[in-house]
């Protein structure tokens, strides 16, 4: 017999088997059956009512063809059938793609196809546009499961069962699998369509287990957390909390719509310990009545990322008594890969400078194993002088498998043993990254990505525009909105108003431009518009 370090992996063994993140809730339900897993409205579930329900969905889609490798997409909001959605679509061998609810009907539909949808779930709050949706895919193939939801009183069947016919249906006793191998997909999350259509992003359980483990560690989470659901589990699969709050036996508090009255009534109601969102969430909050924001409990611990949040908001959330951590990545990182790791000894500063240094992006996760600032095309990592720009790179395990039927963009991502983000920024002396700039004129509002290329087609769609240019405009609120430079053609007439109006019909309503400048495009002498004249302009608006 050999040394021990030269034995091989045997699927056989104990000691070889695939990581899956649903393994957090059969332990959960086994070791803690009556704890509240999940509060919404009036609703209280405990981990073995839960567990039961996931298993007894599971089995209801096997029944009805669903294995391995198909997709099982969803459109809801932040509701139990969603995060129930997270173990039962896996356990069923299947692929969970969980759709942007602010998407168009062509959006969805083009997903719906891209991803070869077997079962689609719908939340009654958009069954009109899924109903569209799927009329444009012009496929009758598609198995529709409408979600009942008594809170909501809009919406209408569209379904060829409901939701609960799939738990009624189901078995209790399903047994369920880990994945053949940890690079099998859990989940598909698209892109917002920076560049054309949006782009599938695949992940693998390797990465989903790991990174959900993460976040306990490097959010310091502790046992049992109350987490509120601001940030939508749409969102590169709300971040891999879904399977984090399962790992800690703790309990999500949902929430359909993200405003700031409940917001606030529900972290005092429900005790919330956790909750993540996109700097708008924050903003919204900081500029809410004072009436709701008395009564608060301190030592709130809340995540943000999507457009870096001003400094001040983070200082005025820290005054409420907020905990702020603040995170970057993207889609294809299952979320923030990078976190601000905090140093006791930043406690002493004046909170400015603490919030200075909160704005930062931050270091790796433990879930990755690489993060530097380089060249992109020599891979040399620049300088950390907190001043010399170059492409933000990470590789670990939780980078994407890949993007879906895309292999060139794919190996596009892929350069040298690292993902690059196409995301600009410095190196700090200290080891921590810096967003700058967007490489790719990516808009982030309110947490969503929104492409510049898309807005200008729409708005040289308009008969009365020449020029169109399309850049990011900061906003307190919102991190920041599109902002459309227009030349318009000799003789017209037409305002702003007009024109945002104009957008407003071609396209998701999120995406259109909130601010319209007319007025001539600097370009260079080849005719290429100059684009960083442009957002110092926009700056220049935001004040």
């Amino acid at each position: 017999m050999g040394s021990i370090y030269e034995l091989g992996l045997d699927p056989n063994n104990a000691n070889y088997v695939p990581l899956t993140p649903v393994s957090f809730m059969a332990r959960s339900a086994t070791v803690f059956p009556d704890r509240t897993a999940v509060a919404y409205n009036d609703l209280r579930r405990s981990w073995a009512e839960t567990y039961d329900r996931c298993r007894r969905v599971a089995s209801a889609l096997r029944a009805r063809g669903v294995g391995k490798g198909d997709t099982v997409s969803i459109i809801a909001t932040n509701i139990p059938e969603i995060y129930e959605a997270h173990f039962a679509v896996p356990m069923a061998g299947a692929v969970l793609n969980a759709i942007n609810t602010r998407l168009d009907a062509e959006a969805v539909a083009f997903i719906l196809n891209h991803a070869e949808t077997k079962v689609f779930l719908v939340d009654p709050e958009f069954s009109e546009m899924a109903e569209r949706a799927l009329h444009m895919t012009g496929r009758r193939d598609i198995t529709v499961i409408d979600i009942e939801d008594a809170s909501y009183a809009g919406g209408k069947r569209i379904g060829q069962a409901s939701y609960e016919d799939l738990v009624a249906e189901g078995d209790p006793t399903f047994q369920w699998s880990p994945p053949d191998s940890e690079w099998d997909a859990i989940s598909l999350n698209y892109t917002s369509g920076t560049t054309g259509n949006p782009k599938g992003v695949v992940y693998h359980y390797r990465g989903a287990h790991l990174n959900a483990l993460s976040n306990i560690a490097t959010w310091e989470m502790g046992a049992r957390p109350v987490y509120l659901w601001t940030l939508p589990m749409f969102h590169c699969n709300g971040w891999c909390f879904p399977w984090t709050i399962a790992a800690t036996a703790g309990t999500i508090v949902c929430l359909r719509a993200v405003r700031d009255e409940p917001i606030f009534r529900l972290i005092k109601q429900e005790s919330v310990t956790h909750f993540c969102g996109a700097s708008v969430v924050l903003a919204m909050m900081v500029h809410a009545p004072e009436e709701l924001k008395a009564g608060l409990h301190a030592g709130i611990r809340v995540l943000t990322g999507g457009a870096p949040p001003p400094a001040i908001i983070i200082e005025k959330m820290e005054a409420l008594g907020f905990e702020v951590t603040h995170g970057y990545g993207l889609t294809e990182t299952y979320g923030p890969a990078v976190t601000c790791a905090w140093h006791p000894e930043w406690d002493a500063l004046p909170a400015s400078e603490r919030a200075r240094l909160k704005a930062r992006q931050g270091v790796r996760n433990l879930a990755a194993e690489g993060l530097m600032v380089a060249d992109p095309e020599t891979l040399a990592p620049v300088p950390a002088d907190g001043k010399t720009m170059g492409e933000i790179f990470m590789r670990g395990n939780n980078v994407m498998k890949g993007y879906l039927k895309n292999p060139s963009a794919t190996e596009q991502a892929f350069r040298g043993g690292w993902f690059a983000s196409g995301d600009l920024g410095v190196m700090h002396p200290d080891g921590y990254v810096e967003l700058k700039d967007r490489s790719k004129d990516i808009i982030i509002s309110g947490g969503e990505n929104i492409s510049s290329i898309e807005v200008e087609d729409v708005l040289f769609k308009h008969p009365d525009v020449l020029e169109v240019a399309v850049v990011a405009r900061p906003h307190e609120r919102w991190g920041e909105t599109p902002c459309a430079f227009v030349a318009l053609k000799k003789g017209a007439q037409v305002t702003d108003s007009e024109l945002i109006a104009f957008c407003r019909q071609n396209m998701a309503h999120f995406k259109a431009p909130k601010t319209v400048v007319f007025g001539e495009l600097p370009k260079t002498s080849t005719g290429k518009v100059q684009k960083f004249l442009l957002r110092e302009r926009a700056r220049e608006l935001a004040g």
